[in-house]
């Protein structure tokens, strides 16, 4: 089992959070882009419900590359790519009925509704396909794109129009521009006759029906996909120029009307009862229904409470997907080794004896960390139950202990880095033990240069991990500004196998043309510790400029270095460390990460800083889309109890009219709204001379600003 929230530190769930991130990361990859998942749904989503519980406990350790914060995974070299002009988000999982209560629970506070209003969903079966975006312009199909990594996807218009269920006109009573959001999926009767038929061939067969739709889908020849029985169900919208409907299910009704299939299990459900009673209503038909499903999707029926409501970085706030029990298995736990991350934690994994967990051959599981192993009594040799709820790498459960054969070893983690050597130091309250070398350590120097790369980051086409560790090998990269270097070695290239003039030189234009990059992917990109893709975008936002934010992060390293470490007060540590702390997500721990990144003394991170100045083209952060609106670039801090709305409604609107939302005030605050029982924040905006606004007075500001 894993350790109870209650007995962990703060390093301690900082350090799974980051486990986590990479283990969701990497089968990510391997599902949505490489279409061959190597764990079960089940596996996965307890991962993200881990991470989910872990982050609710301690919110001020979200790591931004946590799954919470991005979806899928970046396209696939092939296909031409599309900008979602509405992202294709992914949703949040509930697993039982006290998560469906919560969730209940959560739309009430953020609505600030009453117990007796009525909350209706309508409930769907969860398909296991490949998302995709159909749009429609005047009635006519004009494009499809997968999901990607949900901002942006791969064109597959072609192939979507050999299937017969996406219609190629639109019947009337149409928007002008109508995207519709559906799965593409593949019925078990259909999978089973096309894995006969290349059976017949000796051609590979599929996995199960999900791979075989997705690989159908992305054939390059779009005659193969023509003769696959490729089906589809709609389920939602993107870009629409027009409302769709007052609420969910019209607007169903309306798929219906334009000749999109919708799933005949759909409900409206009132209660959280009825949610139980549909949820264990289409499980026990699950095997009946002739196609595969995962769980079962909640979407809030009224679209003006859906409007309110609005989204997490990754998810919609008004809907839910209640997954299916995980599946388990027993198996043999064969080896322990040792992996060494961007950021030095050492991570035990599992070898196992492989064994099929829901349809997946399961041979790794992840390990976390020392105390896990401990708390587990996991020895090498040992019966082991591994439970697979996603697709993610496996947990290990439990050992079973009547089972232990008599050479079981126990395992004690190394305290010198397997990789370099170096000592592995365990800090105070800290979960992991991390390699002290830093980049003269291989193994973190070859992760940073994967993580520079990765989708999220510079996402380089035809330049994955596998490239960026053979160029490595072979002397051609050392750091991340090498990687637009590469181009001075173009004859060594096309000397190596598998790589053909064509190869070399849609590689190297694809690097050419990430030499402009944004500055939100650039401080991802540099795999900065508890700096993810949201905590970059925030920083890229506030401090507008590649130059201005070096500068003030090269400050607020000095003043953290300045003042003594007991000083846990941002303001008595200094104006730029300040600044950083009351950004609204972004703590001291941050702050203090971000100061050690700088420090003078980590010169090999100057350096890299140095060079990658000279290759790149840092494009300034783009202002918020409401330039015209009298809030945007202005810092708001929310105080007290409101009445008219809840905080979270009040940061999400504040934040749509283009505002700065931060958890403290500073000399920077431009207003300060305060509700019922306002403490000291309205006492310190007084005292800096900040506008105080009441919450009617900010009703009225919001009303005005357009």
């Amino acid at each position: 089992m894993k350790t109870d929230i209650s007995k962990l530190t703060e390093p301690e769930v900082a350090a799974e959070l980051q486990l986590l991130a990479i283990e969701i990361a990497a089968h990510d990859t391997r599902y949505y882009q490489e279409d061959a998942p190597t764990v079960t749904d089940a596996e996965y989503d307890a991962l993200r419900r881990r991470n989910q519980v872990l982050e609710t406990a301690f919110p001020h350790l979200v790591l931004e590359d946590s799954p919470s914060k991005w979806v899928g995974a970046a396209p696939a070299a092939g296909f031409g790519k599309i900008e979602h002009a509405v992202p294709m988000l992914s949703l949040g999982n509930a697993f039982d009925e006290d998560d469906i209560r919560e969730f209940f629970a959560r739309i009430r506070r953020f609505l600030n509704l009453a117990e007796d209003d009525q909350v209706t969903l309508v409930g769907e079966p969860k398909i296991d396909g490949l998302s995709i975006s159909l749009r429609y312009e005047e009635g006519k199909f004009v494009q499809a794109a997968t999901r990607g990594d949900g901002r942006v996807g791969e064109n597959v218009t072609t192939n979507a129009r050999t299937i017969e269920e996406i219609p190629d006109r639109l019947s009337s009573d149409f928007p002008a521009v109508l995207e519709i959001r559906g799965e593409i999926y593949m019925s078990h009767v259909d999978f089973a006759a096309l894995n006969e038929t290349r059976k017949a061939s000796e051609a590979q067969v599929f996995a199960n029906p999900r791979n075989a739709a997705a690989g159908s889908l992305r054939q390059l020849d779009p005659s193969i996909t023509a003769q696959r029985p490729l089906r589809f169900f709609g389920y939602s919208w993107g870009e629409i120029s027009e409302p769709p409907a007052d609420n969910q299910w019209d607007f169903l009704q309306r798929l219906k009307s334009w000749g999109f299939p919708i799933n005949p299990e759909t409900r409206r459900c009132d209660t959280p009862e009825d949610i139980m009673a549909l949820h264990a209503g289409i499980g026990a038909k699950r095997a009946l229904l002739g196609y595969d499903i995962d769980g079962v999707v909640y979407k809030v029926d009224r679209l003006d409470w859906q409007n309110r409501l609005g989204f997490i970085s990754r998810a919609p706030r008004w809907a839910i997907a209640h997954k299916f029990p995980a599946e388990k298995a027993l198996t043999v736990l064969k080896e322990i080794d040792i992996q060494v991350g961007r950021t030095g934690a050492l991570t035990p994994v599992a070898r196992l004896e492989p064994v099929t967990v829901g349809g997946v051959v399961v041979s790794n599981a992840t390990l976390h960390n020392e105390d896990y192993i401990i708390e587990r009594d996991i020895h090498i040799g040992d019966t082991v139950t591994i439970q697979r709820a996603g697709d993610v790498i496996p947990q290990v459960l439990d050992v079973i202990a009547d089972k232990r054969p008599e050479d079981a070893r126990p395992y004690k983690i190394p305290d010198h880095c397997p990789e370099c050597d170096s000592l592995a130091v365990r800090e105070v309250g800290e979960a992991v033990r991390r390699c002290t070398a830093g980049l003269i350590c291989p193994a973190q120097r070859l992760e940073r240069l994967k993580h520079f790369v990765s989708r999220q980051a510079l996402d380089i086409d035809g330049l994955g991990g596998k490239h960026i560790e053979a160029f490595e090998n072979d002397g051609l990269i050392d750091g991340p500004g090498d990687i637009f270097r590469l181009r001075d070695h173009a004859g060594v290239l096309r000397g190596r196998e598998g790589w053909g003039d064509k190869s070399v030189d849609n590689l190297l234009d694809a690097i050419e043309e990430r030499r402009s990059i944004g500055l939100d992917r650039l401080i991802y990109a540099l795999g900065i510790r508890q700096v993810g893709e949201t905590t970059a975008r925030l920083l890229a936002r506030t401090y507008g400029s590649y130059d201005a934010w070096r500068r003030a992060m090269e400050q607020v390293s000095l003043e953290r270095n300045n003042n003594a470490e007991e000083r846990k007060n941002p303001d008595l540590i200094g104006d730029a460390y300040a600044e950083l702390c009351n950004i609204d997500t972004i703590g001291m721990t941050v702050a203090d990460e971000l100061a050690g990144f700088f420090n003078a003394d980590n010169v090999e991170n100057r350096r890299m800083l140095d060079d990658l100045g000279a290759e790149l083209n840092v494009e300034d952060m783009a202002p918020p889309e409401t330039t015209d609106s009298t809030l945007t670039g202005k810092t708001v801090v929310f105080t007290g109890t409101l009445e008219t709305m809840t905080r979270s409604e009040a940061k999400v609107k504040a934040e749509s009219l283009g505002a700065k939302v931060s958890g403290s005030v500073s000399k920077k605050t431009d207003y300060v709204i305060v509700g019922a029982d306002a403490g000291s924040k309205a006492k310190k905006a007084a005292d800096f001379g900040i506008t105080v606004l009441s919450e009617e007075n900010w009703q009225d500001m919001i009303g005005g600003a357009t």
